[in-house]
């Protein structure tokens, strides 16, 4: 049952700091950018914020920073932003692909990286790469900002490392997987508009046949977007030729099954979810040996 558009309230703050004054103020407002996510729940029902603060038009959080060092992604960039990035793309092309199988082209332009992050789904489209590229995290409050890994801003399923009255301001990636080889794929019911039933995004950098360092991240394995650790350790500082490779691809397959925990749910079993991620890991490692 759809819901009645007159039970909720929306506001726009004018500025960013207008913004942050409102949601240090007033908890009651939950802040949305884009709005695909909250489209689909009020379509449905189903949507339990009342109140609601728009901070989609505020130019202060969409950005692409460059610099020799890195690239500083504002939460307000959209998906069609970052596709059209050529630094991005040169640099962070996991991302890059992400972005480019988000939705639609009417979800892209709408939809940001901060609120596919601030989210929380397990399955989103960005995180994977996002955890595979280190990528560290400014929150911005009315009191001032922090910082802090990707990797430790999901603390379970939709329940994230926000404080009450913080934003998500930016993304920063350095620019230093120039040597690593890369691999992303994504499975889903249909090749485009498509939720993920489980998705891969990884690098590696070979050093004298050695996996010297290597890093992946996963959709839909947990209760949120994970980077593989087990599987990580399982292969660095391996061997990686004809010889071993299949005795790397058996350990490797063996270390996620000891940190998968997919569910059951309408897009797919838990069953299927650690069989094709499995796959996919394979098919990463078959692809280093090239």
């Amino acid at each position: 049952m759809r819901s009645n558009v007159l039970d909720f309230s929306l506001i726009a703050p004018p500025t960013l700091t207008e913004a942050l004054q409102t949601l240090a103020s007033d908890p009651r407002y939950t802040p949305i950018a884009g709005g695909t996510e909250i489209m689909v729940a009020l379509s449905a029902g189903r949507l339990p914020q009342e109140h609601l603060l728009s901070i989609n038009h505020l130019r202060e959080l969409r950005f692409i920073e460059v610099t020799p060092d890195a690239v500083t992604i504002g939460s307000g960039t959209t998906f069609t932003d970052i596709r059209r990035s050529a630094a991005i793309a040169g640099d962070f092309p996991l991302l890059s692909q992400a972005a480019s199988w988000t939705g639609s082209i009417a979800n892209q332009n709408r939809g940001t990286l901060g609120g596919n992050i601030v989210n929380g789904s397990p399955a989103a489209d960005s995180p994977p790469a996002l955890l595979a590229y280190d990528a560290t995290l400014t929150l911005i409050s009315a009191a001032g900002t922090r910082t802090l890994p990707y990797a430790d801003f999901h603390l379970g399923y939709k329940k994230t490392a926000l404080r009450p009255g913080e934003l998500l301001y930016s993304i920063h990636l350095e620019r230093r997987f120039a040597a690593y080889r890369t691999y992303t794929r994504k499975v889903g019911t249909r090749n485009a508009q498509a939720i993920s039933k489980v998705a891969l995004a990884a690098l590696a950098v070979i050093e004298d046949n050695t996996i010297a360092d290597i890093r992946i991240g996963a959709a839909s394995l947990r209760e949120t977007p994970t980077r593989c650790t087990a599987a990580e350790q399982s292969l660095l500082n391996r061997p990686l030729n004809p010889a071993t490779l299949p005795i790397l691809i058996a350990t490797a397959r063996a270390a996620l099954a000891t940190e998968a925990r997919p569910i059951d749910d309408i897009r797919s079993t838990a069953k299927y979810r650690a069989a094709v991620a499995a796959n996919l890991l394979e098919e990463f490692l078959r692809s280093l040996s090239h």
